[in-house]
C-alpha cells in the first residue's frame, strides 16, 4: 500500500463515521501490523484508541477480521490468560489480489458500525 492508498482510505472512513455522527478511532497497519494511520475523532473515547490498535494489529498479522478469534474464546478457556482486547469485531484485512497487505482496525461504535467503516475504507481502494 502506498501513503496515497492509506491516504484515500482513512479519507472514506472517516467520512462515513463523520457523516453517521459516530466517535471512533481508526487504525490501518501495513501487513506486518505496523501502524501506518491512527486518527481518534471527535468525542471518541480514550479507551478506543488502544482497543482499535489492538484489533488491527491482529487482523493484519493474524490474516483475518478480528471477529473471527472471538468464536475461539468462547469455546477455550486457555485464552482467557491472552490479551484479548483485540480478539472482537471491528479489525477487518485488507486484500488486494489474494493477498493480505494490511488492515483497519476501529472502535468506538457498534460491532457492525465499526466493521461498516473499515469496509468503507476499503472500498475505496476499488480492488477485490
Amino acid at each position: 500500500m502506498t501513503s496515497d492508498d492509506v491516504k484515500k482510505m482513512a479519507g472514506a472512513a472517516e467520512a462515513l463515521a463523520t457523516a453517521n455522527g459516530w466517535a471512533v478511532t481508526i487504525t490501518i497497519f501495513d501487513d506486518g501490523g505496523h501502524l501506518l494511520y491512527l486518527h481518534r475523532l471527535d468525542n471518541a473515547a480514550p479507551t478506543t484508541v488502544e482497543l482499535a490498535i489492538s484489533k488491527g494489529r491482529l487482523s493484519a498479522t493474524g490474516r483475518r477480521e478480528s471477529k473471527a478469534y472471538e468464536e475461539i474464546v468462547k469455546n477455550l478457556t486457555s485464552f482467557l490468560s491472552m490479551p484479548l482486547s483485540g480478539m472482537v469485531e471491528g479489525g477487518m484485512p485488507i486484500i488486494v489480489n489474494g493477498d493480505v497487505v494490511g488492515a483497519f482496525g476501529v472502535s468506538g461504535a457498534r460491532a457492525d458500525q465499526d466493521v461498516a467503516i473499515a469496509h468503507a475504507g476499503i472500498a475505496a481502494l476499488d480492488v477485490d
